[in-house]
């Protein structure tokens, strides 16, 4: 049976004749196409309602989720979601909503699914499954890698009933300014630039701390910038990670001070060159999450919570990173760029 979002509804009949194509509607268009709705509901239905007992029945897992994977790809707080399904025909049908059939569910009811995925670890699920789908297409490598990290800013103020900012958010300097937040350190596949892996810590966290962790097992090549110096002689690294070959960008005082009058001296500049340009694609997911998805400030309070939105939104940037090869491997299999098509493509094997 095709899902709701297939299907135009006698309340958004009056916008079918309509020629222009908002950026909201290419957008969800993209997005609806690209994430593999079947193997997400599959995953997460242990984690959601039995239905089964007294009471209202629960409402549908699949609207639940295409509400939530809405609201983090557009930027918007739980109301936020809420008033753009009154609002928005295009949030409406990529939700798969009819309002002539149903009320829209309200920022209550998203609260508590959020929830619900939160205490279960779903995030571990949704990037776990969406990294399993693309690497079941061949988009998603893990034979080498690029790590960096970003500060994600937080709410620095003191106006609240505790009277005191987030006590498992810190600050750190970077440059000249301090910064409040937290930290979303990743590992990047070179080839693709889908994101492999995914750990949040506070902002006063050295980006060598976690990098142990953050790389994927079976690692056998892995780029990094200067901050990353004298990872490969950690223990923790040497221990998980011991084929891993280490390629370190040079400080940038050490490379101002090269002589580019030197043969010696042009080759080490030529490979710090080289080294840049494959580093760059560590940047790619960043400029998604922040840029496309809006996420430059930490949400909630406390690393959890936040940490459950992170690994969502870097799940879904990979998808977007991927989208050209994501089509391109369709149109390899005879499949249209539609729903359709994206549903048999995730599906077959």
């Amino acid at each position: 049976m095709p899902h709701p979002s297939q299907q135009i509804s006698f309340t958004d009949a009056e916008y079918a004749s309509i020629k222009k194509v908002t950026r909201r509607q290419a957008f969800l268009s993209d997005i609806e196409l690209l994430v593999p709705w079947g193997e997400l509901e599959v995953a997460l239905k242990p984690h959601y309602y039995s239905g089964l007992g007294p009471g209202r029945p629960p409402v549908g897992l699949g609207l639940m989720l295409r509400m939530y994977v809405a609201q983090q790809c557009l930027g918007l707080s739980d109301e936020g979601i809420e008033d753009a399904l009154y609002d928005s025909s295009a949030v409406r049908r990529f939700v798969g909503l009819d309002l002539g059939l149903a009320n829209a569910p309200d920022a209550t009811t998203l609260l508590k699914f959020r929830h619900k995925l939160q205490a279960a670890g779903a995030e571990h699920v949704i990037f776990a499954t969406i990294s399993e789908s693309l690497s079941r297409k061949g988009l998603l490598l893990k034979r080498g890698s690029i790590v960096d990290a970003t500060l994600i800013a937080a709410a620095p103020s003191t106006k609240n009933q505790s009277g005191e900012r987030d006590p498992e958010m810190h600050q750190t300097k970077k440059g000249n300014n301090w910064h409040f937040g937290m930290k979303a350190h990743i590992a990047v596949d070179p080839d693709s630039g889908a994101v492999q892996n995914v750990v949040s810590t506070a902002a006063n966290v050295h980006d060598l701390t976690p990098v142990a962790e953050v790389l994927p097992q079976g690692v056998q090549e892995v780029s990094a910038d200067s901050g990353y110096r004298g990872a490969h002689k950690r223990e923790e690294v040497i221990e998980k990670h011991p084929k891993a070959k280490w390629h370190v960008a040079m400080t940038p005082g050490k490379r101002k001070a090269l002589d580019k009058n030197t043969p010696m001296g042009q080759l080490q500049e030529q490979l710090e060159t080289i080294k840049a340009k494959i580093r760059a694609k560590v940047e790619h997911p960043f400029h998604v999450v922040k840029n496309l998805f809006k996420h430059k400030k930490a949400r909630y309070r406390g690393l959890a919570k936040n940490d459950h939105q992170v690994k969502t939104l870097f799940a879904m940037a990979s998808l977007v990173i991927c989208k050209g090869r994501i089509k391109a491997a369709m149109a390899a299999q005879k499949l249209n760029w539609d729903r359709t098509g994206a549903s048999k493509f995730w599906e077959m094997a």
